[in-house]
């Protein structure tokens, strides 16, 4: 055995993934969530990542921590970003040190360094709680913050970045994008020709493993994870949907104009929230029409690792789960 690993956000798509490739490698598992992780073979720890005594009861006996538990959404109270993304990643840290945990991932993400213009073959840029976009990419770059500077002898921290993630199961990217297209609801905006990096979960949740064997030589900074395969919107969008039967998007909607109707959907929302995701924000519209990829020489040379499974093959998984 390779020590105990504590990880937060468990019961997510990529968080079950993350504990299954820590089993695989060797280590014992113990999940902190609010409802039950449902990953064989892991001790579960059931709570919130800004319940003290949660954390105390998680933190206990374990080697390191791979942190993903976050508030992830595109419109919300701002103070839950806050008490989730924030609170909760300082109260774990507090938590790791005074229990004498060694190592900690901190999964973070690629939007707490974008301040909506393009993003081409780039490493990771420091992150920016003031210029990033929207509440969540905010939070997350003042936690990575707060994670980085807690860096040191006796906690050695690490922030990995997967970009867009995505697989068979997946909730959020996946299954509204589908949803979508299905409904005729899906527009590429302008014309979907923007380039841009994802990441199968399966090579995400290796990396991070990868970035705890590695921490001796990764601790105090950040790297961007993705496949390293940029595709443009329409192309990635589309495949996943021929990957599922459903009609691919057709219609071009201009980016300026998603990004107007972004601003008025967000001020509709914050009076009125709806009970899903709203339709357009300006994030998302920033996401779907500029270019984000990534340089991943000192991703793959620092973490030793290389993605696995390549976008082609990830479409062909999905397939499978999708029409079995």
């Amino acid at each position: 055995m390779n020590g105990t690993v504590l990880v937060t956000g468990a019961s997510g798509f990529l968080g079950r993934a993350t504990a299954g490739a820590l089993l695989t490698a060797g280590y014992a598992v113990r999940t902190l969530q609010r409802r039950p992780g449902g990953v064989p073979g892991a001790d579960d720890v059931l709570g919130s990542v800004t319940d003290p005594a949660a954390l105390a009861r998680a933190v206990d006996g374990v080697d390191a921590v791979v942190h993903l538990a976050a508030k992830v959404s595109l419109a919300g109270d701002p103070a839950q970003f806050a008490a989730v993304n924030v609170g909760g990643t300082r109260a774990l840290l507090d938590a790791a040190r005074d229990a004498g945990v060694r190592d900690v991932v901190h999964v973070s993400s690629p939007s707490v360094a974008h301040a909506g213009t393009a993003l081409v073959g780039v490493d990771a840029g420091p992150a920016d709680p003031v210029g990033a976009r929207g509440e969540y990419a905010r939070t997350k770059a003042a936690a990575e913050r707060l994670a980085l500077a807690a860096d040191g002898p006796d906690l050695r921290v690490v922030a990995v970045r997967p970009h867009l993630v995505w697989g068979p199961g997946d909730p959020q990217l996946v299954a509204r994008v589908l949803d979508r297209a299905a409904r005729g609801r899906l527009p590429l905006l302008d014309h979907g020709t923007a380039l841009v990096d994802s990441t199968y979960v399966d090579n995400a949740a290796d990396a991070f493993v990868a970035a705890l064997r590695r921490l001796d030589v990764t601790h105090g900074q950040a790297y961007v994870v993705t496949n390293g395969e940029p595709r443009t919107i329409a192309d990635l969008l589309g495949g996943m949907c021929r990957a599922a039967g459903v009609r691919e998007p057709r219609w071009s909607v201009p980016a300026g104009a998603a990004r107007a109707a972004g601003a008025l959907v967000e001020a509709v929302w914050a009076r009125r929230p709806g009970t899903d995701e709203p339709p357009m924000t300006r994030f998302l519209a920033e996401q779907l029409s500029t270019a984000h990829w990534f340089d991943q020489r000192r991703t793959r040379a620092d973490l030793a690792w290389t993605p696995a499974v390549t976008v082609d093959e990830g479409l062909d998984r999905l397939a499978h789960a999708v029409r079995g």
